[in-house]
C-alpha cells in the first residue's frame, strides 16, 4: 500500500488538486500532517476525487503517523537536492526510484510544506529522498506538479504492490542492521558527526538496494562478528 502524506497543508485547494492526482494514477490513501483547516474549495478542487479527501487521515506529526500505521519503507521528496556534504538531501530521480521499488509493505511518499519543503531533520527519517531535475531560473515546483510526476513514473511501471516474489527486508530488519553498524561505529571512536553522517549514508544505501530479509540476516550476521572482534 502506498500513503501520499501531505506536510503541514496551508491552502485547502492543494489538498484537492493533490487528492485530484492521485486518483489520476490510482491512489486512494491521503495523510494530512497537521493541517490547514478543510473548506469547500479542497472539494471543489478533488472533482472525481472527493472520495479520497472524505477518507483521508490525519496526523499531529510524521513519527506519529509512522509509528500508527507501521510504515516499512519512506521515501521523501524535496526540491533542494544536495551534494556529497549535504547528505540528508541526497537524491535520486523519479524515474530512479520507479525502477528499482520493489517493497513488500506500506510505503510512504512524503511531500513538504508549500513553503519550506521538508526538513534536514525529516529527511534524516526517510530510507530514499527523490528529487525532479528543472530548470534553474525556477528550480522549485509546486507540490502537485511534483506528485504527478512521481505518480506517472510509478503508474507508468505496471508494478502491483506489494511484489509477492520478494521477501523485503521489514522495517524492523533494516532498523537493527543499523543499530549493529552504530555498535561498529561505536568502538572504532567514530567523532559523533561522523558517526551520524555514517549512519545516514548507510541507511540510504539500503534504501536504494532494496534488500531481503535474507540479505539483511547474513549483513546482521557480519557485523555482528565485526562487532565482537573489536570487542
Amino acid at each position: 500500500m502506498i500513503y501520499v502524506v501531505f506536510m503541514e497543508p496551508e491552502t485547502p485547494g492543494n489538498i484537492g488538486f493533490l487528492a485530484r492526482t492521485m486518483k489520476n494514477f490510482g491512489l486512494d490513501h491521503l495523510v494530512l500532517i497537521n493541517p490547514c483547516q478543510l473548506e469547500h474549495e479542497a472539494y471543489y478542487q478533488s472533482m472525481h476525487a472527493r472520495e479520497i479527501i472524505y477518507n483521508r487521515q490525519e496526523y499531529n506529526s510524521l513519527p506519529e503517523f509512522m509509528e500508527k500505521e507501521g510504515i516499512d519503507f519512506i521515501v521523501g521528496t524535496t526540491g533542494t537536492a544536495g551534494g556529497s556534504y549535504n547528505i540528508p538531501r541526497i537524491a535520486i530521480t523519479p524515474e530512479n526510484l520507479a525502477e528499482s521499488l520493489n517493497i513488500q509493505g506500506d510505503i510512504a511518499l512524503i511531500f513538504g510544506r508549500e513553503g519550506d519543503g521538508l526538513t534536514n531533520h525529516e529527511l534524516e527519517l526517510c530510507d530514499l529522498v527523490v528529487s525532479i531535475p528543472t530548470h534553474e531560473s525556477y528550480p522549485i515546483l509546486n507540490i502537485t506538479h511534483a506528485a504527478a510526476i512521481i505518480f506517472y513514473e510509478l503508474f507508468k511501471i505496471q508494478k502491483d504492490y506489494p511484489v509477492e516474489d520478494l521477501d523485503e527486508a521489514s522495517l524492523d530488519e533494516k532498523e537493527g542492521l543499523i543499530e549493529y553498524v552504530d555498535e561498529v561505529l561505536g568502538k572504532l571512536d567514530y567523532p559523533p558527526h561522523k558517526k551520524k553522517n555514517a549512519t545516514i549514508v548507510f541507511k540510504r544505501m539500503l534504501g536504494r538496494a532494496f534488500i531481503s530479509g535474507r540479505e539483511a540476516h547474513t549483513l546482521k550476521g557480519m557485523f555482528r562478528r565485526i562487532r565482537d572482534r573489536l570487542d
